[in-house]
């Protein structure tokens, strides 16, 4: 009793996600299937971030680490961070075999543990839609960061329902039985997500005048909203059934930069 009485959201998160990691690289969006798309990724990077040449970068929520990849492709410094080991494991074999220091921790990334103003980037993508308490956490991301230093954040409203997702919805049942790779099929999965989604912050769905608007807050300067992720998504689009890419390509999905005061 006692021990269920302190599973918190945060734990279910972290339990959610980490039951995820076996098949997270199979999913178009997660892992990188082609060059093209590796290019558009760097090219975004280096818009909003600049060089690497050696600057401290932090990977939030870093899952198998494909971003942190990306930055260490930079020539960035790159600390990867999940709280999930399952995920960390597959992130750590990935730097082996490629040959790339990376350092892998196991962490919060709303209680990070990690030295104030230790880091000249951040970087999160797809972390900010499930954040618990996000005043909390962008505070901790102000923190770390140097004066000067820059936070870039990837994400989207992956909630708010369009005609695009009913569409999709519509190809996948007359499609059903037929072989398709996905990593969240399962009514159990399906189940876990929507509870866990009902309780989070951004639970109507993350929109970035909202995010925007909280990094403000939080002391960070400049908030720019990038909507021009679509060499990216077109990449990803030749990797999808095309309902899948049709859904993706009107989803509200977004780049946030924003800088610490010097």
């Amino acid at each position: 009793m006692t021990a269920h009485a302190n599973y918190s959201l945060r734990d279910e998160i972290r339990d959610y996600w980490s039951d995820r990691a076996e098949t997270f690289d199979l999913q178009v969006g997660h892992e990188i299937f082609s060059e093209r798309e590796r290019v558009a990724w760097h090219a975004l990077i280096s818009r909003h971030l600049g060089p690497g040449a050696g600057r401290a970068a932090l990977d939030l929520a870093c899952g198998t680490g494909v971003i942190s990849h990306l930055m260490h492709d930079l020539a960035f410094v790159v600390t990867g961070l999940d709280w999930s080991e399952a995920m960390l494991a597959k992130a750590r074999a990935k730097a082996q075999k490629r040959g790339a220091d990376i350092r892998f921790i196991l962490r919060d990334a709303e209680r990070t543990l990690e030295d104030r103003a230790s880091y000249d980037v951040i970087v999160t993508r797809h972390l900010v839609w499930t954040l618990v308490d996000p005043k909390t956490a962008f505070a901790e991301w102000f923190s770390l960061l140097k004066p000067g230093g820059k936070l870039l954040i990837i994400d989207g409203d992956f909630v708010s329902r369009n005609w695009a997702m009913g569409l999709r919805e519509l190809w996948e049942k007359l499609t059903a039985g037929k072989s398709r790779v996905s990593d969240n099929d399962g009514a159990s999965m399906a189940r876990r997500h929507q509870s866990i989604l009902a309780r989070i912050y951004f639970s109507g769905g993350a929109r970035a005048e909202e995010i925007a608007r909280l990094l403000a807050e939080a002391g960070l300067e400049q908030p720019v909203v990038d909507w021009k992720l679509g060499a990216i998504h077109r990449a990803q689009s030749r990797q999808m059934s095309w309902p899948k890419a049709l859904e993706r390509v009107t989803q509200h999905r977004f780049a946030i930069c924003a800088t610490k005061p010097q």
